[in-house]
């Protein structure tokens, strides 16, 4: 797709405010908010001050080039007013907030696309308040903290995506260590095809994977995960309570699937989120083929035109260093 998309405009959005706020309100203002790389996320103005969110999903909105979502594999492109309703709803009832939803419309009457209104957590990201004060971070790192306990403590007998597991599916795969393992495979191969370095060691980097994969024992219930959960993905109110967003990929799965990634984004704040008990060589597996899939899905976006590239390259360059010094030990 070529460089030519525009974001929606106050015009565009003006029906899915007054349908979900209300048809005496008035729009004054819409602003597309930076990050987003699979929907559109705008904050809406009206005419009092108050602010709302509207989540968008469609093709102009979503920057990877990938197929149509398959419910079966937990690791598919994790995109679509579904997914977002069945997750929010799972967060909600083990007790874990995210912003409260006002309106969905999967009717396209509206936009072209599905489209959801949220409440507006404006109190900044978590990652901004560790950036700027760490100490006021240490009150949401706990209650953040609590409603990891509470999501792991939400486990099923079959793993996949919080939207196909509560309804009575399942995954395809025969489980959860299989499917990591053969995704960092097609992530190796990915990558090498695009960067130098990672062509370079292709061969180890199999060997590798294969290596850790075997060492997992079989395990037969599976937690309630984020998957993704950065300090960014946690939003604070102006009373400093956190919030989950960018909800849509849940699931349920390994918890070191999860812990990996909060490892990973937290850095040294992860020791107020870590638990005992996780599996060694699930870590070490889950590890290597995280930092694969974060050269290889930023590498794959950088080839079409998301609109702030540089962020995306940074990303991609990190996690190929410590994917050639994991190989190299």
């Amino acid at each position: 797709m070529t460089n030519d998309r525009a974001a929606l405009t106050r015009s565009d959005l003006a029906p899915l405010a007054r349908a979900a706020l209300g048809a005496g309100r008035r729009l004054e203002t819409v602003t597309r908010l930076r990050g987003g790389s699979k929907k559109g996320v705008y904050r809406l103005t009206l005419e009092d001050g108050s602010t709302a969110i509207a989540y968008v999903w469609s093709p102009d909105e979503d920057y990877w080039d990938e197929p149509p979502a398959d419910p079966c594999d937990p690791f598919s492109h994790a995109s679509g007013l579904d997914l977002f309703t069945a997750s929010h709803d799972r967060l909600g009832a083990v007790g874990v907030r995210t912003p409260r939803v006002l309106f969905t419309d999967s009717t396209r009457a509206l936009l072209p696309g599905d489209a959801a209104v949220v409440e507006d957590l404006d109190g900044g990201s978590l990652e901004e308040l560790l950036h700027r004060d760490p100490l006021a971070a240490a009150r949401p790192l706990a209650e953040l903290s609590a409603g990891l306990t509470a999501m792991r403590a939400c486990t099923a007998p079959r793993f996949g995506k919080v939207a196909v597991v509560d309804r009575g599916g399942s995954a395809s795969g025969s489980s959860c260590e299989a499917l990591v393992r053969d995704r960092a495979l097609r992530d190796a191969e990915e990558a090498a095809a695009r960067e130098p370095r990672m062509a370079a060691v292709r061969e180890r980097l199999d060997d590798r994977v294969r290596s850790l994969a075997a060492k997992v024992r079989p395990r037969a219930r599976h937690t309630f995960v984020h998957g993704e959960l950065g300090p960014d993905h946690v939003l604070l109110d102006r009373h400093g309570r956190p919030g989950l967003i960018d909800v849509e990929g849940l699931m349920y799965f390994d918890a070191e699937w999860e812990h990996v990634f909060l490892r990973l984004r937290f850095g040294r704040h992860y020791d107020a989120l870590g638990v005992a008990g996780l599996d060694d060589s699930r870590l070490r597996l889950y590890t290597l083929a995280m930092h694969l899939n974060l050269v290889a899905g930023p590498l794959r976006l950088l080839d079409g035109d998301f609109p702030d590239p540089a962020p995306m390259r940074a990303i991609a360059e990190y996690n190929l260093r410590c994917v050639l010094e994991l190989v190299r030990r």
